[in-house]
């Protein structure tokens, strides 16, 4: 991955190859060490170890255990491919392809799964910056499964059904394998709304971007 990417999970936005390296390095313990032990076992000296890094240089990249976790996750979500052509497909269908993908980032490794739910909640600066990042990511897929703009209320619905989904996986209450499976039969139920575009669903519910105050 590039340093301008990297530099985007960390708190220094310009990194050198070394720097790069050492990111890299404080990003793959984390997975490591949320292969052997839970999320509050896990610390930032603990990855540092790990890592062979530094506490203190850990800490110029990362701030928080929290930061470390949702920085991973969005490096995975970067890497998801691109939406082949779906129009010939039912909503289902599309929706589940999309997101599919994306559930699968975390769906063999419950620990990291579990920390990212967590992680993702912090009010840290660092990770909200990285939850919107996330988030947009998310909806963007979301909206070309459906063939409508963001704003859309299937979109927004779906989206919706996703976040709650996985929350509920984060608590234990619904497998991560399980996901894809409802939030497709969710779309199912969308489908008579796609035939009729005009009819509404429940307009006004904010996108990340509105959420989060920005503006474009």
């Amino acid at each position: 991955m590039s340093s301008s990417v990297l530099g985007q999970v960390t708190s220094r936005r310009h990194l050198s190859t070394k720097q790069s390296e050492t990111v890299q390095r404080l990003l793959a313990a984390t997975v490591e060490e949320l292969g052997t032990a839970d999320f509050d076992a896990l610390t930032v000296r603990r990855v540092a170890t790990r890592a062979g890094v530094a506490a203190a240089t850990a800490y110029t990249y990362f701030g928080s255990k929290d930061h470390l976790v949702a920085a991973e996750y969005w490096r995975r979500v970067q890497t998801l491919p691109e939406l082949n052509a779906m129009a010939d497909l039912a909503l289902g269908e599309r929706v589940g392809a999309a997101l599919g993908a994306v559930s699968l980032l975390v769906a063999d490794e419950p620990r990291f799964a579990s920390a990212c739910t967590t992680a993702l909640m912090s009010r840290e600066p660092a990770v909200a910056e990285l939850r919107i990042l996330i988030g947009t990511a998310v909806l963007k897929r979301i909206a070309q499964a459906v063939g409508a703009p963001e704003t859309d209320d299937r979109v927004v619905a779906l989206n919706l059904a996703y976040s709650g989904a996985l929350l509920q996986a984060g608590m234990g209450h619904l497998s991560y394998g399980a996901i894809i499976d409802r939030i497709v039969a969710v779309a199912r139920l969308l489908e008579p709304l796609s035939k009729n575009p005009g009819s509404p669903l429940a307009p006004g519910f904010p996108t990340p971007h509105e959420s989060s105050g920005e503006t474009s």
